[in-house]
C-alpha cells in the first residue's frame, strides 16, 4: 500500500508523545508554530487520548501545577527558548520532557545544557525533525512563500546561507519520515546566466550533509528494506519558467488558477448550500483529503470531472429510487439540475456539501473558462510553451496570433500579462522597443515592462538586440515525437508537459544527463540507478491523465523519488509525480517552499526588483519576544483573615490532665472522634514518570556534534 507522509508525519508524532506519556498524565505545552504542525496532521482529540491533560501555550499565562509532569512540543526560536527557561525558573511543572520539532542553534541548546536549574527538572530531551506541513499524501510544503525573495531577490544574499540551512532539515525531515537515505542529484543549468545558478548545488551539499549527519547518530537509520534505495532531486523554480504562466486544464490546477480559493491553515472555497431555498447558507468548506470527491478528481481533465460528477449523481438516483420522484424532467442531465435536487437532500448533510462544492467549483470554472475565451488563449500559450503548434510543426504567424489575443477585450489583464511574458520566454528575449509595442496592445502599464525584465533573475533572456546573432537554446531534455493522429481536442491544448515530467520519466528509465543532474556523491555503482530503471517505452505526447498504463512492482518494493522545488512549485508539477509514479512503478514525493498560482508568481517575478524593506521578509523583522509576564514574579497568595479573637469562659469540663487519662493506647479518645477524622488520601498519586532516566553518555556525545550547521566558516 502507498504511504502518505501525512500518515507517517501523524504517527511520528504520536508515537513520540506516548512514549512519554506512559498511562502517565501530561499536560502538552506548545508554541502557536508547533501548534500549526501538530493541526495540521492530528485532530486535538487525538492528543488528548494520549494521557494529555490539557493543551497549554507557552506564550500565555499559565498556573503553576508542580504535581504533574509537562511534555514540551515546541520549535527552536530564541524567544520559545527565553519562554521554557522562564518555567524551569519558576519550576512551573514538576518534569519537563522537551520535544523540538527541528535541532536547536548551538548556542540555544548551550543555554539549556549549562543551566543547573534546568538540567534538575528535564525528564528528556528529543528531536524529531518534524517542521514541514504533508499537504497531501505526497505533497509537501513549508508553508513559506517568503523562500522566493530570499532565493533569487538580488539584495537578499545575505540571507541566503541561514535559509538553506533551514531548508535543508526540512528535507532532512522528510527522508527520516519516510525512512529513505537517498542519493542526491541537483539541478545544473548548462549555459547559467544568473546569479541563483548555483542555488541546487548548495543546497544540495548542505542536505547531503544534514543527512549524514543524522545518519551518524542514528543507527536505526535508514531501517532495513527491500525497496530500492530512494533518489532525491534539488530542483529550483528556474528550472521550467513556463510551467507557473500556462493555463492548466485539471481540476485541482485550473480551481487554484481562476476561483477565490482562500488558503491559510486550511484549504477553503465559500459556497451557496440550498441556494434558492429559504435555509440558504453560505459556507466555507474544506478542500483536504478527507474529500473523496476531491480525491477522486483533482487531476482529471475539467471535461472528464463534469461528467464523472453527472454520472456519480445519477448512480445516486439509482441506488436511491425513492428520490427519483424529486429528480424533475431533466433527471440530473445538468449541472443546474443536479443543484437543485441537492437542496431537498436533508438526509445526505455531508453528501450535499461536498457536491455542492464540487458542482459549483466546476460549473464556475467553466463559466470563466468560456467568459475570458481561455479555449483561444490557451491554444495560443501551448505553442509559446512547446514551441509548436497543433498540429506539431514549427508555428507561423505567432506574432500576429498574439497581438490579436492581446487586443481581446474579453482575455483580462492578468492573462494578458501571462501571455507576453510565455512569448518573451518562447523567442529567448525580445528588442526593448518590441515589448513596449505589446503592452501597448494589451493595454497593461509600461511599468511592466520590470516584470519581464526581471526574469533575467531566474535565468531566462528577456531582450536582445537587432544585431544579436543568439543561436536558440538547446531543450533540457529530448523533444518527444508526436502523438498518434486523432489526439482528442481537450489534449491539444495541454500538449505542454512539465520539465519535471521529462526529468522522472528520465530516471525511470535510466536515462538523466549527468551533467545537468550531477550527484553529490556518485554512486560507487553508476550502473545501479540503471538497474533499477523500467525497460518500459514512456514516449507518448499524450497528458498523463490519459494513459492507462500500470506498473506490477509491488507497493512494497517501489522506489521513492523525492524531488525538492525551491521557489515554488505548480499544480501541474503536482499531478506529474502522481501520474508519472503510477506509470513507472515508483512513488513520487514532490516537496516545496510553497503552491503557486500563476498570480502569486507573477506577483513575486514584480516583486524581484522593489525595494526588499517594502516586502516585509519575516527573517528582516524585529525578533519576537518572550512576554513579559513569564519573567514577573508569581503573586504570593494572602493568607487567609484570621478568626476574630474572642474571650471565651474557662471550660468546665474535664482538665487536660483528665482528656490524656480518658485516651486508650490505639491513639483514640474513648468518645466520639468523628470531628477529627484522618485527612482524606491525595487524589492524584506521585508521577512515576519521575524515575525515568537520561542516556547521559550518547546525549553529551550529541550535544558535542550538535546535529546542525549554521557555525561553519
Amino acid at each position: 500500500m502507498s504511504v502518505s507522509l501525512i500518515d507517517a508525519q501523524r504517527a511520528v508524532i504520536l508515537g513520540q508523545i506516548h512514549h512519554i506519556t506512559q498511562q502517565d498524565w501530561k499536560v502538552l505545552i506548545v508554541d502557536p508554530d508547533s501548534r500549526k504542525l501538530l493541526d495540521n496532521v492530528i485532530d486535538e482529540d487525538a492528543l488528548l487520548n494520549e494521557n494529555i491533560t490539557n493543551i497549554e501555550q507557552i506564550l500565555d499565562r499559565r498556573p503553576n501545577n508542580r504535581d504533574v509532569d509537562a511534555l514540551y512540543f515546541l520549535t527552536p526560536q530564541p524567544h520559545i527558548v527565553d519562554c521554557v527557561m522562564a518555567d524551569f525558573q519558576k519550576r512551573k511543572y514538576k518534569k519537563a520532557h522537551l520535544v523540538w520539532t527541528s535541532l536547536l542553534h548551538p548556542a540555544l541548546r548551550d543555554r539549556i545544557d549549562k543551566s543547573q536549574t534546568a538540567r534538575e527538572q528535564i525528564a528528556q530531551f528529543t528531536v524529531l525533525n518534524t517542521e514541514y506541513f504533508p499537504r497531501e499524501s505526497h505533497l509537501v510544503t513549508f508553508r513559506d512563500p517568503w523562500s522566493f525573495p530570499i532565493l533569487f531577490h538580488p539584495a537578499c544574499n545575505h540571507l541566503v546561507r541561514q535559509h538553506m540551512e533551514d531548508i535543508a532539515q526540512k528535507i532532512v525531515g522528510v527522508c527520516v519520515a519516510l525512512g529513505e537515505y537517498p542519493t542526491i542529484r541537483y539541478y545544473r543549468p548548462r549555459t547559467p546566466t544568473h546569479e541563483a545558478s548555483i542555488l541546487c548545488s548548495h543546497l544540495a551539499r548542505f542536505v547531503q550533509d544534514e543527512l549524514d549527519l543524522y545518519a551518524k547518530f542514528h543507527n536505526d537509520f535508514p531501517p532495513p528494506t527491500t525497496r530500492p534505495r530512494g533518489t532525491l532531486y534539488i530542483l529550483d523554480r528556474s528550472v521550467d519558467l513556463m510551467s507557473p504562466l500556462i493555463h492548466e486544464f485539471s481540476y485541482q490546477a485550473m480551481a487554484h488558477d481562476l476561483l477565490p480559493i482562500q488558503e491559510s491553515d486550511k484549504i477553503t472555497y465559500r459556497v451557496t448550500i440550498n441556494e434558492g431555498q429559504h435555509d440558504q447558507e453560505v459556507k466555507d468548506i474544506a478542500i483536504s483529503e478527507k474529500d473523496k470527491i476531491w480525491l477522486d478528481n483533482r487531476h482529471r481533465h475539467m471535461k472528464d470531472v463534469i461528467e464523472k460528477l453527472m454520472a456519480d449523481f445519477q448512480r445516486f438516483i439509482k441506488d436511491n429510487p425513492n428520490f427519483t420522484n424529486k429528480a424533475g424532467d431533466e433527471g440530473g442531465n445538468s449541472l443546474n439540475a443536479i443543484k437543485d435536487m441537492l437542496a431537498g437532500l436533508p438526509q445526505f448533510q455531508e453528501m450535499k456539501e461536498a457536491y455542492a462544492l464540487h458542482l459549483g467549483m466546476a460549473q464556475e470554472c467553466m463559466n470563466r473558462f468560456q467568459g475570458w475565451k481561455l479555449g483561444e488563449l490557451s491554444s495560443v500559450e501551448q505553442t509559446c510553451a512547446t514551441g509548436l503548434d497543433e498540429d506539431y510543426k514549427k508555428p507561423k504567424g505567432l506574432a500576429d496570433q498574439i497581438i490579436r489575443m492581446l487586443d481581446e477585450d474579453d482575455v483580462t489583464p492578468p492573462d494578458r500579462l501571462r501571455l507576453l511574458l510565455l512569448f518573451v520566454l518562447y523567442n529567448d528575449g525580445l528588442l526593448p522597443a518590441d515589448v513596449s509595442k505589446l503592452l501597448s496592445h494589451a493595454q497593461l502599464p509600461q511599468q511592466d515592462s520590470q516584470i519581464v525584465s526581471n526574469l533575467e533573475l531566474l535565468g531566462a533572456r528577456t531582450s536582445r538586440t537587432l544585431k544579436d546573432p543568439r543561436p536558440p537554446p538547446q531543450p533540457l531534455f529530448p523533444r518527444k515525437p508526436p502523438p498518434i493522429a486523432g489526439t482528442q481536442e481537450e489534449f491539444l491544448s495541454s500538449r505542454y508537459e512539465p520539465a519535471l515530467q521529462s526529468l522522472l520519466e528520465g530516471h525511470a528509465i535510466g536515462n538523466v544527463d549527468s551533467t545537468a543532474f550531477p550527484y553529490t556523491k556518485p554512486p560507487l555503482d553508476m550502473g545501479a540507478d540503471q538497474a533499477q530503471a523500467s525497460a518500459q517505452s514512456l514516449r507518448s505526447a499524450k497528458p498523463t491523465w490519459a494513459k492507462s498504463t500500470r506498473s506490477n512492482v509491488s507497493a512494497e518494493n517501489r522506489q521513492r523519488v523525492i524531488v525538492f522545488m525551491a521557489g515554488g512549485a505548480t499544480y501541474a508539477e503536482a499531478r506529474t509525480c502522481y501520474e508519472v509514479g503510477r506509470t513507472t512503478g515508483r512513488e513520487v514525493f514532490l516537496t516545496t517552499s510553497h503552491m503557486l498560482t500563476p498570480q502569486l508568481f507573477v506577483r513575486q517575478i514584480s516583486d524581484l526588483s522593489v525595494d526588499k524593506r517594502k516586502l516585509g521578509i519575516p527573517a528582516e523583522q524585529p525578533k519576537q519576544q518572550a512576554p513579559a509576564h513569564l519573567f514577573e514574579p508569581d503573586e504570593i497568595p494572602k493568607p487567609p483573615p484570621q478568626p476574630q479573637q474572642v474571650q471565651r469562659p474557662a471550660p468546665s469540663g474535664p482538665t487536660p490532665e483528665q482528656g490524656m487519662a480518658a485516651m486508650n493506647l490505639n491513639g483514640r479518645p474513648n468518645g466520639n472522634a468523628g470531628a477529627h477524622a484522618a485527612p482524606a488520601q491525595q487524589a492524584y498519586p506521585a508521577n512515576s514518570s519521575a524515575k525515568l532516566t537520561k542516556e547521559k553518555d550518547r546525549d553529551k556525545e550529541k550535544k558535542r556534534h550538535h546535529f546542525g550547521f549554521g557555525r561553519k566558516g
